[in-house]
């Protein structure tokens, strides 16, 4: 059975810095990013519906620029996951909440640094100021990824995250990581 790719892999007039697309999003968050029509799903959407499915894979095949983009935010959900599983006591949705956004906003490596984890399907950017924009607009979608990652794991009003979505914190995609 194929994993599942990213529907918006032939979208129209869609920017790219190195390889990855740098898709619109529905966010409040000031950042690069295009905004979205709020009518249509965005990337952020896809990455969170296709995350349990996709996680069960360990191989990939990249069909178009957005799959990359794709890959990048599944691997930081598994990082966001991670992160909320190894903290002492269960976090409450506003420690989560915290607990994510700081991860979003943390140092991490893009495509072309020499600690990026998938370099070798990864075209780094062409120009400084290339990997700027996508370093900025990165931030910006994780930010917004983390957000909408509380609200779906806080859904139930318990206080406490779902276990459907806690069961998937060791599992790795592609046996990767994007934290150290």
């Amino acid at each position: 059975m194929p994993a599942y790719h990213s529907s918006l892999n032939e979208e129209p007039d869609v920017r790219q810095v190195g390889n990855m697309s740098i898709l619109p999003i529905r966010t409040r968050i000031r950042g690069p990013a295009p905004i979205a029509d709020a009518s249509q799903g965005d990337i952020v959407d896809e990455t969170i519906d296709l995350f349990r499915a996709n996680s069960l894979f360990r191989n990939f095949e990249i069909k178009g620029p957005a799959d990359r983009t794709l890959i990048v935010l599944i691997l930081f959900i598994s990082d966001c996951l991670a992160k909320l599983g190894s903290a002492r006591t269960v976090p409450t949705q506003i420690e989560a909440s915290k607990l994510l956004n700081t991860l979003s906003v943390d140092t991490f490596p893009i495509p072309g640094d020499a600690n990026f984890p998938l370099n070798a399907h990864y075209a780094p950017p062409s120009s400084r100021a290339d990997a700027d924009y996508l370093r900025q607009y990165l931030i910006q979608v994780r930010q917004e990824l983390a957000a909408r990652l509380v609200e779906k794991l806080y859904a139930d009003g318990t206080g406490k995250p779902s276990k459907w979505w806690m069961s998937f914190q060791k599992r790795r995609f592609m046996n990767r990581s994007l934290g150290t």
